[in-house]
């Protein structure tokens, strides 16, 4: 507006002399918001009400604003709208001198600076403030005098998750009130108001969003872009001024699903936003907890959750504080309506009772609720729609670059104390736990360390500690490595000694076809991680029994080194009904989502489908889900490998399951000759003189034998006396491989 002249009166109540606000009747043309005040070549900014009683071309100020700004009553000023700078004039921190104002209501009570902090940000939100400004405040029936000391700037950064330092605050003589600000309190001089609390210093108090905000500090780690994609989603809204946030007709959320493998980090996570936030302290609460067996009692343990909120709403409205609401494990009582046959329906009005609460009839603008839960799959679909739990976040399985975080944040106070030896190194730590979770890391370190203090026990009756030794103790690279490979396993990842037990005596190249399956199976590993057009890969290999079609197999997938690699196999589902196998086999492939890249090896699909010729009988059941399992692609952004085995090619096809995979490999049995000689000699079981022999008999022979039998007979044949064994292993041969008789004649 231009500048208008106003004269100054009185403030027409008491009520609004307590506001901090100049007021003027509604009918005063152009004038809004904030104003300038220009009085003797000063300028006074002022934050507006409107009141009925202030005459049109009047501008009514209490007695501390006259007082402060020189203002006399009848006298006429020059009046401006003054609008602020939203990325320089938001005030992150202000320090106020507080006394009481009348000597009669001096007293010794304590008065807690928190609660007084927040009070006055809920009485004076979106306020205008001078460095220097004078004003009354009302806490706990009681009238204090308030000087503005000081106060700094909100960066701009902070909105956009940046890191802010001590140097880059900047001092600032005006500024806008926000709900997110942190009020300092300090008693006066000679003042005698007793403060208590964390707000009556500078150092003590922590920012709500604090500008050096460190995730090691807080115990969080490999988290960073999820946390930042909850702060952009959740937090944003109410960092700003809530005039934007009204004109733009944006809707603060107000809840967020955390989920993903247990020890990722999800109760740690909101467990940190509660005190990054300035906001009540966070209610906590386990799921089972809310329930309760006498009727009624579950849904009124969910309504006393919301009290608070719901009280200070209709007290303050917009000016109300945040109340954060944390549900840990809620699928325990947010599970689909109806789901559970035969129950009392006590879980159906839970969840109802919380659908209402959240974004019910009557909204509550000032919650957020956090959910926790590792079965996303189980939560009731209302629940998350949005305007309910609409900010979902997978804390899934930390990267490398957050395995090395965690690490260093568990290994902070042994570094501090020199207590880890110089060959432990972090980076290699990191490397070697592919597919750990956060809490398997730590754990990893517990190991380690009791491995260091048990080497300073002495081995006598009592146990003891050796001090002479002790204090040298240190966790050595061994403990670690000795931890890893002893007691600290992944459940999301690969465990080694189930693959190696397929291949225990290596892969035998006794000839070219060996080689082209290892080949084609390391072309397809390689498509898997570099292909973006085809993020599943599947293979199948088919052969006769006991080709070592699962040992190719189980190496493929190991020469992979993908972070997860699993075996789907028979022998792990004895006696498992048909809906439990399915479910096994289903948690198999969801497990394999959760990583980056993975591989998973369904061995010997006809036994896991109960396929036996007579009759014919099979499972239709497993066959459906392995249908689905094999053509489902995996979550944008990971990839996966499936690689079949299988003896019965022909009931594969007319099951309709060949389709399903993308290639077929057929694995051959040894078939001349040379081929076995080479494969006596790569297994070094008969003699140079004895593999001669051997040649010379099968030399032009027609041979059909799998490596896995072949071993078998040369195992069996080695137990005899030495010259007898090349008879007996070719006795053996003939049995199995149909050799002529006649060459016997000659041995």
């Amino acid at each position: 507006m231009a500048t208008r002249t106003l004269k100054a009166v009185r403030c027409p109540t008491e009520e609004l002399s307590l506001t901090n606000c100049a007021v003027i009747n509604e009918k005063e043309p152009h004038v809004e918001g904030h104003v300038t005040v220009y009085n003797e070549k000063r300028e006074f900014v002022f934050t507006l009400k409107t009141h009925p009683e202030v005459g049109v071309g009047c501008i009514a100020f209490s007695l501390p604003q006259r007082k402060w700004a020189g203002l006399v009553l009848g006298d006429d000023f020059k009046v401006t709208n003054y609008k602020f700078d939203k990325s320089k004039g938001c005030v992150s921190n202000m320090m106020v001198e507080i006394d009481f104002l009348q000597k009669k209501s001096i007293d010794s009570n304590p008065y807690d600076s928190d609660k007084m902090a927040s009070e006055f940000l809920q009485q004076f939100n979106n306020q205008a403030f001078t460095v220097g400004q004078q004003l009354v405040f009302s806490f706990s029936d009681k009238l204090f005098n308030l000087l503005i000391k000081d106060m700094e700037a909100m960066d701009a950064s902070i909105l956009k998750g940046g890191h802010v330092s001590d140097a880059s605050r900047k001092k600032i003589k005006v500024g806008l009130l926000l709900a997110n600000s942190q009020v300092i309190f300090e008693k006066s001089p000679n003042s005698p108001v007793l403060l208590i609390g964390k707000s009556k210093t500078r150092e003590s108090r922590q920012s709500i969003i604090s500008p050096d905000w460190n995730f090691e500090k807080m115990g969080i780690g490999g988290l960073d872009k999820e946390f930042s994609g909850i702060f952009r989603r959740a937090f944003a809204s109410r960092v700003f001024p809530p005039d934007i946030v009204e004109q733009m007709g944006c809707k603060h959320v107000k809840g967020i699903l955390l989920y993903g493998p247990p020890g990722c980090g999800k109760t740690l996570m909101a467990r940190q936003i509660g005190k990054m936030l300035n906001a009540r302290e966070p209610k906590i609460v386990n799921g089972p907890e809310v329930l309760n067996k006498f009727v009624g009692e579950s849904e009124a343990n969910i309504r006393k959750l919301f009290a608070d909120a719901e009280e200070e709403q209709k007290r303050l409205g917009a000016n109300s504080g945040l109340h954060i609401i944390i549900f840990d494990e809620i699928d325990a009582i947010c599970k689909q309506r109806g789901s559970m046959a035969g129950s009392t329906g006590v879980h159906d009005t839970v969840v109802n009772q919380l659908l209402s609460k959240i974004d019910g009839v009557e909204q509550l603008n000032n919650i957020l609720v956090i959910g926790m839960t590792n079965r996303p799959d189980l939560i009731d679909e209302a629940l998350l729609r949005p305007g309910r739990l609409e900010v979902k976040m997978e804390i899934g399985l930390p990267d490398e670059r957050g395995r090395i975080q965690i690490l260093k944040i568990h290994t902070a106070k042994m570094r501090q104390y020199e207590l880890l030896a110089k060959d432990v190194d972090i980076n290699e730590l990191a490397v070697e736990t592919k597919n750990y979770s956060g809490a398997e890391l730590e754990g990893l370190i517990r190991a380690a360390q009791s491995t260091a203090m048990n080497r300073h026990i002495k081995a006598s009756n009592t146990v003891e500690v050796d001090l002479q030794t002790a204090e040298k103790l240190l966790v050595s690279r061994h403990d670690f490595m000795a931890s890893l490979n002893n007691d600290i396993k992944p459940a999301f990842g690969t465990n080694q000694e189930d693959y190696a037990s397929y291949i225990m005596n290596g892969i035998i190249r006794w000839g070219d076809p060996v080689s082209a399956v290892l080949e084609d199976g390391e072309l397809l590993v390689q498509q898997t991680k570099n292909s973006d057009r085809t993020p599943l890969v599947s293979v199948l290999l088919e052969g006769p029994p006991n080709s070592g079609k699962t040992a190719l197999s189980a190496k493929i997938a190991e020469d992979s080194n993908f972070p997860f690699i699993k075996i789907c196999s028979p022998d792990k589902m004895i006696g498992f009904s048909e809906i439990a196998k399915c479910q096994a086999i289903k948690k198999i492939f969801e497990d394999a989502y959760k990583s980056q890249l993975s591989c998973v090896v369904v061995d010997d699909i006809e036994r896991l489908l109960d396929f036996v010729p007579i009759g014919p009988r099979f499972s239709n059941l497993v066959l459906q889900a392995l249908l689905v399992l094999l053509k489902k692609p995996p979550p944008k952004g990971r990839k996966l490998l499936i690689i079949g085995t299988t003896s019965r090619k022909d009931v594969l096809q007319e099951m309709e399951m060949l389709d399903a995979f993308s290639t077929t490999i057929h694995i051959l049995n040894i078939s001349r000759g040379e081929q076995l000689v080479e494969a006596l000699e790569l297994l070094g079981s008969f003699h140079e003189k004895e593999r001669a022999i051997i040649a010379k008999a099968v030399e032009g022979q027609s041979l059909w034998i799998g490596i896995k039998k072949l071993l078998m007979l040369i195992e069996m044949a080695s137990q005899m006396d030495p010259d007898y064994r090349v008879k007996k292993f070719l006795s053996l041969l003939k049995d199995e491989g149909g050799l002529d008789a006649n060459l016997f004649v000659a041995i």
